[in-house]
């Protein structure tokens, strides 16, 4: 599978955005790693689980279950 690669970050207009807002839960490790990310990238963590997000939205792949005979 591809990498994602991050750039510096880019400049977002204000304004309506089209987002919404709802809350998840996560593993501690996983918030370390997203916390470390947006260190080295500038970015914000919300920023970065919404790019996360996008990218595993647009590379997934459903594999449907073959049925019986």
């Amino acid at each position: 599978m591809d990498k994602l690669v991050l750039g510096e970050k880019a400049k977002r207009k204000k304004g309506e955005d089209g987002y919404r807002t709802f809350s998840i839960r996560v593993r501690e490790e996983t918030v370390e790693k997203l916390d470390s990310i947006a260190k080295e990238t500038g970015r914000t963590r919300n920023e970065l689980i919404g790019i996360f997000l996008k990218f595993a939205a647009d590379n997934c792949i459903i594999k449907k279950e073959e049925e019986a005979p």
